[in-house]
């Protein structure tokens, strides 16, 4: 069965129909960069456009990059706040003229993908996904299952939000070596684990294409970290089984 997954991001916004029995693409990825200002009918705008590149009249599921509960939208970090309250929900089933449209958070997604069909795979204690891209996205999973909805990518670090430091955004705007950005996220990821103590880190987003530049420099942390098998398809991938759940 097929089922569009439609991944929001910072940077871009990118899709595809997704075999949610193999967690693979049915055909090629489309994607359209995220607008500017990123307010929501200029976004749903985009995945209008997204949803219509595959003539795409069955269920979807698309993905935010914040808190989103029931369908509504609760935090908005790396998009406009204009989103606070917005019912993506309806907002999207309006744009596409879908009828059976599920939004979710985006690392949630990428993480139920990579806990399905790639690195997590088995994996039946404490497992934490983490995406570094724009910002930094987290999912928190036990024996399994997930729990939705966290915000690690926020906790504080040196005084600031983690992501504006250990992102890969950060590494960009900041001109950042891969030493130099791979201690703040050791940094990050030790503190993190101080919390949580998980047996394993997912490492996602588009840098864990590079995974062989950073990882290995990881030295503060007890866990095992792991590059995410699907890099940044995961999060397509996610948001069609968001549907098929």
């Amino acid at each position: 069965m097929d089922i569009l997954g439609i991944d929001i991001g910072g940077s871009g916004i990118k899709g595809a129909p997704v075999d949610v029995s193999t967690g693979t693409f049915a055909k090629e990825r489309f994607k359209v960069l995220t607008p500017r200002p990123a307010v929501p009918d200029a976004v749903a705008e985009a995945v209008r456009a997204v949803a219509a590149e595959f003539s795409w009249s069955g269920p979807a599921g698309i993905t935010f990059p914040g808190v989103v509960t029931n369908g509504v939208i609760r935090t908005a970090a790396n998009l406009d706040p204009a989103w606070i309250g917005v019912d993506a929900r309806a907002l999207f089933a309006a744009a596409t003229g879908l009828r059976e449209v599920e939004v979710l958070n985006d690392a949630d997604a990428a993480g139920q993908a990579e806990m399905r069909f790639g690195a997590g795979v088995g994996e039946k204690g404490t497992v934490v996904m983490l995406t570094f891209g724009t910002g930094i996205g987290s999912a928190l999973f036990t024996a399994g299952v997930l729990v939705p909805n966290t915000e690690f990518g926020h906790i504080e670090v040196r005084g600031k939000d983690a992501e504006k430091r250990a992102s890969d955004r950060a590494r960009e705007l900041h001109d950042l070596d891969w030493a130099h950005w791979a201690g703040r996220v050791d940094e990050y990821m030790t503190h993190l684990e101080a919390l949580l103590w998980p047996d394993l880190f997912i490492v996602g987003g588009g840098v864990s294409k590079k995974a062989d530049k950073f990882i290995p420099l990881l030295d503060g942390l007890s866990a095992r970290v792991v590059p995410a098998t699907m890099h940044n398809d995961a999060g397509i991938v996610g948001a069609a089984l968001a549907v098929h759940a």
